[in-house]
Parts: C-alpha cells; structure tokens; sequence
C-alpha cells in the first residue's frame, strides 16, 4: 500500500515539475492579477499628455481588453491580453495600423508584467514601426505604470504612463 502512495507522489510531483507546468501557473497567476486592473484609469504620460485606460474582461474572462485613450489624439488602441496555453499574449491593435503580437513573463515579485514582440500582422518588415514591448508594473490596487516602447528603423522610444484608478483613493 505504500508503495502505491509514495508512487502516487513522485507522479504528481514529477508532473508539477514538468516544463511548462510552472511557466503556465505563472502565466496563470499573472492573467489573474492583471484581471485586477479592470475598471477605468487616467494619469498623464511621459510627454505630457493625459491618458486614460480602461480595461475589462470579455470572453467569459478568457481574456481582458485594455482600451488605451490618449487625450487630444483622437485615437485609441485596443490590446487583448490572453493565456494560451502555459503562455500569456497580448495582441495590439495599434494606431500604427499593425498588430503586433507579444509574450509575457513576470517577476520574481509578481508585480511587473512584460510582454515582448513575438510576431505581427500588417508588419511588412523588422524596420517598420511597431510596438515592441509593453511593461506592466502593479504598484497598488489603485496606481499601475504602463511602459510602451515602439521601434523604427532599429530605433527604440519609450513613453511611460503614470495611471490612477478614477475614483480610488490612494494612500501615500
């Protein structure tokens, strides 16, 4: 009978250990704490300009859509963040006409997200404008920072958005 049960053990730990059963709780784990953003959000970025954010969950939770309004441009962006498999994506539907396509991986401390480009669509070469990484720091249930980097002819520029949650308070 113990030989069964001690059996029994190594074959579930041999399968938690297994590649991709940590990176998909990871990936998990990060879907989940990423689900907490949704809600709406505003804050300025980097040049100056004010932003606003709102995310929400679609697909029955499979996924969550964040809608990314820059104030003035009259244009906004629509990133759909997924698992697949043990894998988290984000797909962004950007002003640039593009879709770029971008893996994510989380911290040790659990609190930032990147995604870094994969592939896209409507992206005629590697020189052509698009979105290149998209970083997600969670600081508080009511204050988030989003990084975006695109690149260009092999040039890279990052605006950084400071957002607050509309109508959270936040403590110093």
């Amino acid at each position: 009978m113990k030989s069964k049960s001690i059996g029994a053990l190594i074959a579930v730990t041999l399968a938690l250990c297994a590649p991709g059963a940590l990176a998909q709780s990871s990936a998990r784990q990060s879907f989940d704490r990423l689900k907490t953003l949704t809600g709406k959000w505003q804050g300025k970025d980097t040049l100056g300009h004010r932003v606003k954010v709102a995310f929400r969950l679609t697909g029955k939770g499979s996924a969550l859509m964040s809608e990314f309004i820059e104030q003035g441009e009259n244009e906004d962006m629509i990133t759909m963040i997924h698992l697949d498999g043990g894998r988290l994506l984000a797909t962004h539907y950007c002003s640039a006409g593009n879709q770029p396509r971008m893996s994510g991986t989380v911290s040790a401390d659990g609190k930032t997200i990147s995604f870094d480009f994969v592939d896209g669509t409507n992206i005629p070469s590697p020189e052509s404008g698009h979105m290149l990484r998209l970083v997600i720091r969670l600081l508080s249930p009511g204050r988030h920072i989003e990084e975006w980097t695109y690149v260009e002819n092999g040039k890279e520029d990052t605006v950084v958005s400071d957002l607050r949650r509309i109508g959270a308070q936040e403590n110093p």
